[in-house]
């Protein structure tokens, strides 16, 4: 008998509550890292507890599913995903953090177009509107001429592309590569990623930051975790409105721990961003039915 569609959504709202309480972490536990170290050392930080915790899983599971041809694809894959994450934290460091949730909402405008170039998937009418919306919004965050115009504002743009790829090369492995063996090769490679230019300026963490090491490395793994079970219980159309109240979320958390001052230009920017992905989205749903 099917499950009912409240039930449903009730456990993709509550799996969903999980995953805005880990971005809104992940972003907290980077900023505060970043002022003690260097975001190498930060994310070798979050990659180490990430292994530790799906390595202890994979033996629980006598390592099965996690074996894989596909080394080489791994690879680049996660090269490419550790340039988004150093671009995402480099930008929470220096930037406010509504303005970095806003760009980063930019993600799947650039996966459109990254899915038709190298996947073959249809550029649509829809994905047209969402990416044409998506310009104009980063336009209005970073208002050519004014302060965000920085190297942090387009780190973090460069890392919604690198994340954008990452997507891609997942839908080119989903039909080899179990979720589990992607996340767990993800920690395992980009581990030395960051280690090895992290320990040219190592520093010791402060007693103060051992939670906030924690909190960076449980963060980003139960992110992924909780997304990936909000999906399962309901569609894109329905998870995508919740993912967006990241972006008042961490307004509110930015002006109360960080007194950064609320600026209208980028919730402007982030609902237009997200208001062409969710056209995109209902404008799919709408053309396959």
């Amino acid at each position: 008998m099917a499950v009912p569609l409240q039930t449903n959504v009730l456990k993709a709202v509550l799996w969903m509550m999980g995953a805005l309480a880990s971005f809104t972490t992940m972003a907290l536990a980077g900023r505060e890292l970043t002022q003690e170290m260097s975001v190498f050392q930060a994310l070798t930080f979050r990659s180490l507890i990430c292994v530790a915790i799906l390595t202890a899983i994979a033996a629980a599971r006598r390592f099965k599913g996690i074996r894989t041809e596909r080394v080489g694809l791994h690879l680049w894959r996660n090269v490419i995903h550790f340039g988004g994450q150093y671009g995402w934290v480099y930008g929470i460091s220096l930037l406010p953090l509504a303005a970095v949730f806003s760009i980063e909402f930019t993600v799947p405008i650039w996966t459109a177009i990254m899915a038709a170039m190298f996947l073959g998937e249809p550029f649509t009418r829809w994905r047209m509107i969402a990416v044409a919306m998506g310009f104009v919004g980063i336009l209005i965050i970073v208002r050519p001429g004014a302060s965000m115009i920085d190297v942090a504002a387009f780190a973090v743009l460069a890392a919604a592309m690198c994340y954008a790829a990452t997507y891609v090369f997942t839908r080119h492995m989903a039909s080899t590569e179990s979720p589990f063996a992607i996340i767990f090769w993800m920690n395992l490679i980009q581990l030395p990623l960051g280690l090895v230019p992290a320990l040219a300026v190592w520093v010791a963490p402060s007693p103060d930051n051992y939670i906030w090491i924690l909190a960076i490395g449980l963060g980003g793994l139960c992110s992924h975790w909780c997304v990936a079970h909000a999906m399962r219980h309901a569609d894109a159309a329905v998870v995508a409105p919740m993912d967006f109240i990241r972006l008042p979320i961490i307004a509110v958390v930015g002006y109360l721990v960080y007194e950064e001052p609320w600026n209208p230009w980028v919730l402007i920017g982030g609902v237009l961003i997200f208001s062409g992905n969710m056209i995109n989205i209902w404008g799919e749903r709408r053309s396959k039915a």
